[in-house]
């Protein structure tokens, strides 16, 4: 049986302006890797402070090591190359850009562990329960494999696929072994899979999405589950308060419910793009949802009767003790993070918290 956290956030968390300034500075040659290092942990750590000050059941350090959400993979993995395919992003200054996944342009060799240099500091400083996040390997079928460069390594998505499942197993036994609590498999990607205008350029969006799923299960074989929570995080794209699908979850909610094998699913729920709440009742009761119902695109703060108005909503599909509340993706998914202050983001922080403690008491 895993915890059943009820106030949690997704992962990344806005940059401090010294940290990104450090990081420019860095790569600009004026900053040694070590400074760059030391300026990262203050930054974790008083990151840390915050998040147990506000009561929060699950703590990251922000992913303030990291460029992107992803951005490690390509770090720690040998055979990715700078080709990327290109993303139509909508919302604040809409754009066509690259994604941040490189393609696949040799076999890939893992050389190091994608967390190793974040896992170490959190065990010595968190102040409590911990969270790991990773990219779903499943991500980087649809992102990485490129016709000309890809396939001549890998003859199909499913044998770049099934390298993939290996890195990220490799990195899932090795957290377990060290002591790590709770991982959290992000997968944006899945959101092509439910959103109607993406189906169509499909062949057969079902298969696709089967394949997706037996590749990320293949990422947890073998791997302890005794005690230990996995998650898998869907959002529809989080850049600089933009987004890039759009769709409920009727489409994939029953093969995602009940044939991928975690724990707890981070859903998210903050606008119109995402749905309803029906699908919910496909759940197993032995899961838990956490609904993403507050915004980290915008810094207006949401009307906490509303919250729990819509959290009454989601429990006629799924019983309330199956559902938790967090944001509706993290704060900075890339290093620049979403349009809105660090106090803002902390307001919606507490909001968490403070509806969960009412809605489902201590």
């Amino acid at each position: 049986m895993t915890t059943r956290y009820r106030a949690e956030q997704v992962g990344s968390l806005l940059r401090p302006a010294e940290l990104l300034q450090a990081r420019a500075s860095q790569a600009e040659g004026k900053l040694s890797e070590s400074d760059l290092r030391n300026v990262e942990d203050l930054s974790i750590r008083h990151a840390l402070e915050k998040q147990n000050r506000i009561g929060l059941d699950i703590v990251t350090d922000g992913e303030m090591r990291r460029a992107s959400w992803l951005h490690d993979m390509a770090g720690a993995v040998d055979g990715f190359v700078p080709h990327k395919i290109m993303l139509d992003w909508k919302g604040p200054g809409s754009a066509t850009e690259a994604s941040h996944a490189l393609a696949a342009g040799a076999r890939l060799r893992k050389v190091r562990q994608l967390t190793g240099h974040e896992l170490s500091f959190l065990k010595a400083n968190a102040p409590g329960p911990f969270k790991i996040t990773l990219p779903a390997p499943s991500n980087f079928m649809l992102a990485s494999y490129q016709r000309g460069i890809t396939d001549k390594f890998y003859a199909t998505h499913d044998d770049l696929l099934r390298d993939l499942s290996a890195i990220i197993n490799d990195e899932n036994l090795w957290l377990v072994s060290q002591g790590v609590k709770y991982i959290q498999m992000d997968a944006p990607f899945y959101s092509h899979y439910l959103d109607p205008e993406k189906r169509k350029t499909m062949r057969d969006p079902d298969a696709e999405f089967g394949k997706a799923i037996e590749g990320d299960n293949a990422s947890l074989k073998g791997v302890p589950r005794n005690g230990i929570t996995f998650a898998l995080h869907i959002c529809r794209g989080n850049n600089r308060s933009r987004w890039y699908t759009q769709g409920g979850y009727d489409a994939i909610a029953e093969r995602l419910f009940t044939s991928l094998n975690v724990d707890r699913f981070l859903l998210e729920y903050d606008t119109e793009r995402s749905g309803g709440f029906e699908p919910l009742h496909l759940v197993p009761r032995n899961k838990t949802v956490v609904l993403g119902l507050i915004t980290t695109k915008d810094p207006k703060l949401e009307s906490q009767d509303e919250l729990r108005r819509r959290i009454d909503e989601a429990a006629k599909y799924l019983p309330l003790e199956n559902l938790a509340i967090s944001p509706q993706c993290g704060f900075a998914s890339v290093a620049a993070g979403n349009l809105l202050s660090v106090d803002e983001q902390w307001r919606k922080l507490e909001l968490v918290v403070d509806t969960a403690r009412k809605v489902w008491g201590k």
